[in-house]
């Protein structure tokens, strides 16, 4: 069986919306929508896999035509 790997830190909505250039508001909104899958930390806070982010942009640039 693969063993899963955390990453060594994950990211805030804020860092994901630097990233993608929307406002920290729509990575709510998405997550909320299961758009773009979270995990909660123990306050309550929603934290973002940046291998997952990472492929959103990916996808993103593909469906831009910029790749």
């Amino acid at each position: 069986m693969a063993k899963f790997e955390a990453p060594a830190r994950f990211l805030t909505a804020g860092e994901v919306a630097a990233q993608l250039h929307v406002s920290p508001k729509t990575i709510s909104r998405w997550a909320n929508e299961k758009k773009l899958p979270f995990v909660r930390t123990l306050g309550g806070h929603r934290r973002f896999n940046p291998d997952v982010v990472a492929g959103v942009i990916a996808r993103l640039g593909r469906s831009d035509g910029d790749a």
